[in-house]
């Protein structure tokens, strides 16, 4: 399956002055996969899992000049280490700080050696080190995939440039429009991780594919005994459990139902952030640029990193929802604008971790509120989510008028369309905000 960040990984293996790569992302969302993928164009490949392969952590523990690193590994593995014919693979390299500390001086000693590391609980280990190589190693970002890349996924190749070039001034044709929502729908129930998409692409079963989102959720789940010297398993389940039931509002810990503290349960929620597996929305007031210099960090929602991963952790009724036409019903726990949340991670900068923002009115009795907000260049850019093709927009010309901005987009399931100077994605074509094919 094609991923967007082979393409980032193959324009890195060509730069002269190449930093050493971090991969960064949560479980599950194909790292590994996509650094093989690049492997197959090197002459020799070299991957360390400091997981499974735990005695070779001792190559760490003396010296972390890379010359004599890579003698050992070299020696070790029985492949050579040659600069532009090597590419050297570190996975799960939180489970060897050390050799995350020594990650910056293969770039001071062997500039011309192709290094990559990758790891699902990074963030942990970063904070642990005080210098991880500023200026030297350079981070991706890696999310679970995406619509377009789902589309590949299912030998939809001419559909999806189809919509990549869909504009309100030449919109899609009624039958091509409607495919796209089945699509849609077909992967509200799928979601994006790699596993559950090549199992859809395989057997076109959805069933099957809850039955293993099941089984991967268990999995995610039971990773939570790697975090427990930071917070107990029970409890970051308890809060993992609650992520969904608060969808679309402002998350209480106070809605949890747990004996833990306050302060206990944010403790716990901010692990889970930090692995990837959800995403917080910030409160901003939105009187400028940029946005998270003016959020309130105590208002925030928080969405799960997947829609299908929510869709089954909502507890939603698989078998109604699949067979129901009405996506206003499938649109049950806020997967609309679940959906939009992530996919607009996905399709940001993958170099920076981008935040995501909305915003209410703060005035007592007041309901406006925007679902998200972008900054492109020096404008704020205010995005309403619709799960239907109908519905008001008093929110958003609330704040357009009080921002005095000139430019809005709803998110819908209408075709491609201008109201004004309010302009109309089709919930398909998040993609296309941001112009990537």
């Amino acid at each position: 399956m094609k991923r967007d960040i082979e393409k980032k990984l193959s324009d890195w293996k060509k730069e002269t002055n190449r930093k050493v790569l971090l991969i960064r992302g949560a479980r599950q969302v194909g790292k590994t996969t996509s650094v093989r993928t690049l492997g197959k164009s090197f002459k020799h490949y070299l991957e360390v899992n400091f997981e499974e392969e735990r005695d070779v952590k001792q190559f760490f523990s003396g010296s972390l000049n890379p010359l004599s690193i890579c003698q050992k590994f070299s020696a070790y593995y029985s492949i050579p280490i040659i600069k532009g014919d090597t590419l050297l693979f570190f996975d799960e390299i939180q489970a060897c700080p050390e050799a995350l500390s020594a990650l910056r001086f293969f770039y001071e000693k062997m500039p011309g050696l192709h290094v990559i590391a990758a790891g699902s609980l990074l963030e942990f280990a970063l904070l642990e080190i005080p210098s991880h190589g500023v200026g030297r190693i350079r981070s991706l970002f890696m999310f679970p995939m995406s619509f377009n890349e789902f589309l590949l996924a299912c030998d939809e190749t001419g559909l999806m440039e189809m919509k990549s070039k869909a504009t309100v001034k030449n919109p899609l044709d009624d039958i091509f429009h409607q495919k796209l929502i089945d699509y849609l729908k077909i992967f509200y129930f799928v979601g994006g991780m790699p596993e559950m998409v090549k199992a859809y692409a395989k057997h076109k079963d959805i069933l099957r594919c809850q039955s293993g989102l099941s089984d991967l959720i268990e999995s995610l789940k039971d990773d939570f005994a790697k975090y427990k010297k930071r917070s107990p398993v029970q409890r970051l389940r308890e809060v993992y459990h609650a992520i969904p039931l608060q969808a679309g509002s402002k998350f209480k810990f106070s809605n949890i139902g747990s004996f833990s503290c306050h302060n206990a349960l944010k403790s716990s929620l901010d692990l889970i952030i930090q692995s990837g597996l959800a995403y917080k929305i910030y409160h901003t007031s939105a009187q400028g640029i940029p946005l998270g210099a003016q959020i309130k960090p105590n208002r925030f929602k928080v969405i799960l990193n997947d829609p299908a991963i929510h869709q089954r952790l909502s507890g939603l009724n698989t078998r109604d929802l699949i067979s129901a036409r009405d996506l206003n019903i499938i649109n049950k726990g806020c997967l609309a604008e679940i959906f939009v949340g992530t996919e607009i991670l996905k399709y940001s900068s993958s170099e920076s971790k981008h935040q995501l923002f909305y915003w209410h009115k703060e005035q007592r009795g007041s309901n406006a509120e925007v679902d998200y907000l972008l900054q492109q260049n020096e404008k704020i850019l205010p995005i309403e989510v619709k799960s239907g093709t109908k519905g008001q927009m008093q929110s958003m010309r609330i704040f357009l008028k009080e921002r005095h901005l000139d430019q809005g987009i709803r998110i819908s399931l209408e075709n491609f369309a201008r109201y004004e100077n309010i302009t109309v994605y089709p919930l398909y074509a998040v993609s296309n905000i941001f112009g990537k094919k």
